[in-house]
Order: structure tokens, then C-alpha cells, then sequence
């Protein structure tokens, strides 16, 4: 009869935890930023179809860094969460906050559960009224939840990158200009990445919660998703 060998549980969680770690630090980061116009979702993703950032409800966008497998089942059960909430309660009752408790217990529930923790980084944001009522989430692999204020980096070189947004970010930024500063973030967070980097529109992925959409059936769908030709005449404005 063979015998296991004996591993403490302080060892087991903290080999689980540097496991994740160095899964998410392998992908490419993705940033959020609250601005005067809404929040901008950008990330760097050359990929015209396997999307780090979606919609999930009227005012609520999901963003995610690691394996695309995994965030996407996440993002799937966030969008059938909101749907019968909004669908069973009223659609004011699906909240940020609320879809960011339910990701913390499934996240929280397979690190300390299953044998492979989820290699995965997310953000749950949520527009509100001005920049000052934003909701933005942040959720790691373990389902700690931390209730960010301004802007959130995730993925790759996270530090270099977050350096870089926190040097240019105010609250007063409009959208364009959070695009550039979350793009020339990104692209110092690369290889090759130097002060004043930029990449071009096809290696992003940007998305933009409005603050000013609104919907003649008196709620807000938020969500608009940018295209090549968008991203690029952005770039083009004068700042």
C-alpha cells in the first residue's frame, strides 16, 4: 500500500497561489479607467474575436486576464446572474458589487476546492451618474475582492504599466485621452516597450461604458465596443 505524501495547507494554498500568479503575469495586461465620459476598457488582444472585455447588464462590463477558457465561463454565468435577476427583481437590483460577491464565491470556492485554481485575473465595472459614483472590482484568483478608485491594471507587466497610468490620471479625463494613456500604459508594459510607445488599433481591444447613453425605454445600455477604424481615428485627436 502506498502512503501520500503529507503537504501542509499553509504549502498547498501558497503553491496554488504562485501557480495563478505565474499564469496571469504570462498574459497581456488590460486596463480600466473612469473618466469624465464613462469608463474605457482597454486591452492589449490582436485577436479580432476572443474578446477580454464584454458586456454584461445595462451599466456593468466585465474585463479579464489569463486562460480565455476560463474568464469566459465566468463571464457567461455573470451574464445569466444578471439576466434573472434583473428578469426576476428589477433591473436597478444588478449591481457591480452584487455580480462581484457571486465571481469572489466561485473563484474562492475552486481555489481552495479543486486541485488547479483558475488562472485568472477580473474586473467588474459599473458607470454611475458621474466619475465620483463609478463601481470598479477588482477579483483575483483566490476571490479576494478589492474596491478600486480611479483606474485598474491587470495581466503582463502590471506594475510598469500601472506606474504609468497612475503618473497621467486624473478624473477629468475624457475619454480619448484615457485611451491614449491606457495604450501608451500597455505598450510600455511590452518587450520592447519605451517612453512615448504607442501599438497600433489591430493589437487593442477598447470598449467604453458611456455615461451619456440612455435608452427611450428609460434604462441604459452603456456598452459600446470600438472597432479598428474607431480606435484609430481616436488616436488621431488632438488631445
Amino acid at each position: 500500500m502506498t502512503q501520500q505524501f503529507y503537504v501542509s495547507p499553509e504549502q498547498l494554498m501558497k503553491d496554488r497561489a504562485d501557480f495563478a500568479r505565474k499564469g496571469i503575469a504570462r498574459g497581456r495586461s488590460v486596463v480600466v479607467i473612469s473618466c469624465q465620459d464613462g469608463i474605457a476598457l482597454v486591452a492589449e488582444n490582436p485577436s479580432p474575436s476572443l474578446h477580454k472585455i464584454g458586456e454584461i447588464y445595462d451599466k456593468i462590463a466585465f474585463a479579464a486576464v489569463g486562460k480565455y477558457n476560463e474568464f469566459e465561463s465566468l463571464r457567461q454565468a455573470g451574464v445569466r446572474y444578471a439576466d434573472v435577476r434583473g428578469y426576476s427583481y428589477d433591473r436597478e437590483d444588478v449591481t457591480a458589487r452584487g455580480l462581484a460577491s457571486v465571481y469572489a464565491q466561485s473563484l474562492g470556492a475552486v481555489f481552495t476546492a479543486e486541485q488547479k485554481p483558475f488562472e485568472v485575473e477580473l474586473a467588474v465595472a459599473e458607470v454611475g451618474p458621474s466619475p465620483e459614483q463609478d463601481h470598479l472590482y477588482r477579483l483575483t484568483f483566490d476571490g479576494s475582492i478589492a474596491d478600486e478608485h480611479g483606474f485598474i491594471v491587470m495581466g503582463g507587466q502590471a506594475e510598469r504599466v500601472s506606474a504609468v497610468i497612475a503618473d497621467g490620471w486624473r478624473s477629468s479625463l475624457h475619454f480619448a485621452d484615457a485611451v491614449r494613456l491606457a495604450i501608451g500604459g500597455l505598450a510600455s508594459g511590452t518587450e520592447q516597450g519605451e517612453a512615448g510607445a504607442t501599438l497600433p488599433a489591430k493589437a487593442v481591444e477598447v470598449a467604453v461604458l458611456d455615461r451619456q447613453s440612455e435608452t427611450a425605454r428609460g434604462f441604459r445600455r452603456a456598452f459600446r465596443r470600438l472597432n479598428d477604424a474607431d480606435i484609430t481615428a481616436l488616436l488621431a485627436e488632438e488631445a
